[in-house]
């Protein structure tokens, strides 16, 4: 399993285009079907600050997710409109209260 947190601020004024390209390549993620993908997006209280989570099964469930052309485009349009670069973390389960993958 492999789990990875990002964390990362967009300018203001490009906030409200990052939401609807995470939700755009979440969708496609949702339409692909793959159950060794588990993917959660958070925004912070200044608006502009995001924080996602995402967590996969396997290698080729996360270059599922890389191989997705709107998380290529959200990447793309993300990485031009920075205003703190992304920080990357690995993390390591240590409990839950449910499965993750059943």
């Amino acid at each position: 399993m492999k789990i990875v947190k990002v964390t990362y601020t967009v300018k203001a004024e490009f906030a409200q285009t990052n939401q609807k390209n995470v939700n755009t390549f979440i969708t496609d993620l949702r339409n692909i079907k793959d159950s060794g993908i588990r993917y959660s997006s958070y925004l912070a209280e200044d608006g502009k600050t995001f924080t996602h989570i995402s967590v996969h099964k396997n290698e080729a469930a996360q270059q599922n997710l890389f191989n997705l052309e709107s998380f290529k485009s959200f990447q793309k349009q993300r990485d031009q409109s920075l205003e703190i670069e992304p920080h990357i973390e690995f993390l390591q389960l240590v409990s839950s209260s449910f499965d993750i993958f059943n």
